[in-house]
């Protein structure tokens, strides 16, 4: 096995002392010295921190340490990203270097700037990756490193992994420490299996965050635009058709519950939030009442379902008028935890993904859903 495996593949062999932390992240190294001058996925990146880093791992291991991520390379989400890193270093992560985010003066959000230029999406390099953890969504997919943080104030984690084709989970608003005084943001990661983002929570999660193991089939219910966007017929089939697998292969069930939820649009409430010196009473009341609408929806449903974005990955021009965030923000607006699983492949090429959401603090039943539709075959 070598060092481009998944994270927990990755540990397992650095605690065994089949494969040492050093070599790992030498290779890991290595692909991104080949590949970043065209993905250009990373604004920095710390060749001598990181093998450091590795020999000490190494050193740790051979004197008995049981660290549950030894040795596994992870990319940070720009320049400050080591500041949230601390759990996964706790844990044995091997910081290689700080990804990509949107450039200053940016007036919008879903593309990245790395050291060599602009972000391109793995698969189609004329389109963009998604934001604004675009570099870490890159670095994923393209297997430079298992895992990379994130962070999510309007879908900047789910986006970028519905339009790379990688897992990428959002925690819920307030559990885990986040800079963003507006509380809008959170925390999250990339990953390329949701076994990776679940050592990735392992790692970060509160103390007392376990649940009971989730009972399969779980209780879903579909939206298409939760009753205010209006997503591409092509996004919504193809997340529709994720949704269909997950139920064809027993990991969800549709909830007796059948018609579609219909929230008010979130983004007037969540610009206002952003804005110094706005106006937010009507901004509350947005919240007041969609926190009423999804607190009845998951009263009977463990799960929504919905796609990810509206549309496919836009040219690196921009977006137009189309809001990439139209699916994803209410959610930060509500704080309930979300993530985004691949959905398929459109006509352009281009990736989709499946948004799934659940109850505050429900983080677990996410990755367990996401984890079992990988384990059936449930994901494309």
């Amino acid at each position: 096995m070598s060092g481009d495996g998944g994270a927990a593949e990755i540990a397992s062999a650095v605690r065994g002392r089949t494969l040492r932390a050093v070599d790992v992240v030498a290779e890991a190294l290595e692909r991104i010295g080949r590949a970043d001058p065209v993905l250009c996925a990373f604004l920095d990146v710390w060749p001598g921190e990181a093998l450091r880093r590795a020999r000490e791992m190494d050193a740790r291991v051979a004197a008995g340490e049981r660290l549950p991520l030894a040795g596994v390379p992870v990319a940070v989400k720009g320049r400050y990203g080591l500041r949230a890193a601390g759990p996964l270093l706790a844990a044995g992560c091997v910081a290689v270097g700080a990804t990509a985010v949107p450039g200053p003066g940016t007036p919008w959000q879903t593309w990245g700037l790395g050291a060599h230029g602009r972000t391109v999406n793995p698969w189609r390099a004329d389109r963009t990756p998604g934001g604004s953890s675009a570099g870490a969504a890159v670095a994923v997919a393209a297997g430079l490193v298992p895992l990379a943080t994130g962070s999510d104030g309007a879908g900047s984690v789910r986006i970028p992994a519905a339009w790379c084709a990688v897992v990428g989970l959002k925690a819920t608003g307030g559990r885990l420490a986040s800079p963003d005084r507006t509380g809008l943001a959170a925390p999250g990661v990339l990953a390329r299996t949701a076994a990776d983002a679940a050592a990735w929570w392992r790692a970060v999660r509160p103390s007392g965050a376990d649940r009971a193991p989730a009972d399969f089939p779980v209780r879903a219910v579909w939206s298409p635009g939760l009753g205010f966007a209006r997503p591409d017929p092509e996004q919504v089939a193809l997340a529709r058709s994720a949704a269909g697998r997950l139920v064809g292969t027993g990991t969800v069930r549709p909830a007796r519950r059948r018609e579609s939820p219909v929230l008010l649009d979130p983004g007037p409430a969540w610009s206002a939030l952003r804005a110094p010196g706005a106006d937010r009473a009507g901004a509350h009341r947005v919240r007041a009442e969609n926190d009423r609408r999804l607190d009845a929806l998951f009263s009977g449903a463990d799960l929504l379902l919905t796609p990810t974005t509206p549309t496919a990955p836009h040219g690196h021009e921009g977006p137009g008028d189309r809001y990439s965030t139209a699916l994803t923000w209410a959610f930060n607006l509500s704080g309930h935890p979300a993530l985004s699983l691949p959905a398929g492949f459109g006509a352009d090429g281009c990736p989709a993904g499946l948004q799934l959401v659940a109850a505050h603090g429900r983080e677990d039943l996410l990755l367990a859903v996401a984890r079992e539709a990988e384990r059936r075959g449930a994901t494309a």
